[in-house]
């Protein structure tokens, strides 16, 4: 039975992640910061874990092999940065974002690389720099396009596996709102059948759930 860990489950792409997962005959292990009904209903282990606790993050352990990890867990920010307390934030993002997934890849790699497996991060192309042709949202957006270089250099130093950032689309979550063309459902369905068909020929690059390259 192959095992996947995934951050953020208590709700969203995170919940939706567990709950495929667990339907194809996977081992789920979920982390969130709370746990939620919703979660709970799926029965999967659930380990407790701030990302913005980046010690807790960093001393992380399993004691078993992962076929897939997916950092998943993440947070908007504050919409500006312009001032000191928005600019505070702003560095708090950074945490959740980039830093605590970082920190976390490193952690479990030991237990992807026994199952030869893959290192997943779940970003935007809001994070994208070719593609910002709207501006705003400074905090989110540069937080995932250094999510992005931090996950290519992941990708260069662990060459025995393979790891790569996914883009989820426009998604009807509390984050993209309702009136996001594209379902949970879908959007995970997709990034399921990427990951799959995922192989060290893509690692460190950018595909959205379509399969589609994102530039950088």
């Amino acid at each position: 039975m192959p095992t996947v860990l995934i951050t953020g489950t208590n709700r969203g792409l995170g919940l939706e992640f567990v709950r495929q997962y667990q339907a194809d005959g996977w081992k789920v292990v979920a982390t969130a910061r709370q746990s939620s009904p919703e979660l709970e209903a799926t029965g999967v282990p659930v380990h407790r874990l701030d990302m913005s606790d980046l010690a807790a993050v960093a001393t992380f352990r399993l004691d078993q092999p992962l076929n897939l990890f997916i950092a998943n867990a993440g947070t908007y920010g504050p919409r500006d940065a312009s001032n000191a307390e928005e600019a505070g934030e702003w560095l708090d993002t950074f945490a959740v974002n980039t830093v605590a997934p970082f920190l976390l890849a490193q952690a479990v790699r030991p237990h992807v690389q026994a199952a030869s497996g893959k290192l997943i991060a779940i970003s935007t192309r809001m994070g994208s720099v070719a593609d910002n042709s709207s501006g705003g949202f400074l905090a989110y957006r540069s937080s995932k396009t250094a999510l992005n270089m931090a996950w290519r250099t992941l990708a260069l130093a662990s060459r025995e596996l393979v790891c790569a950032v996914l883009h989820p689309g426009w998604v009807q979550t509390r984050m993209g709102g309702a009136n996001a063309p594209v379902t949970p459902e879908q959007s995970i369905g997709g990034m399921r059948r990427v990951i799959d068909r995922l192989t060290k020929a893509d690692s460190g690059e950018f595909f959205d759930y379509q399969g589609q390259r994102v530039p950088w």
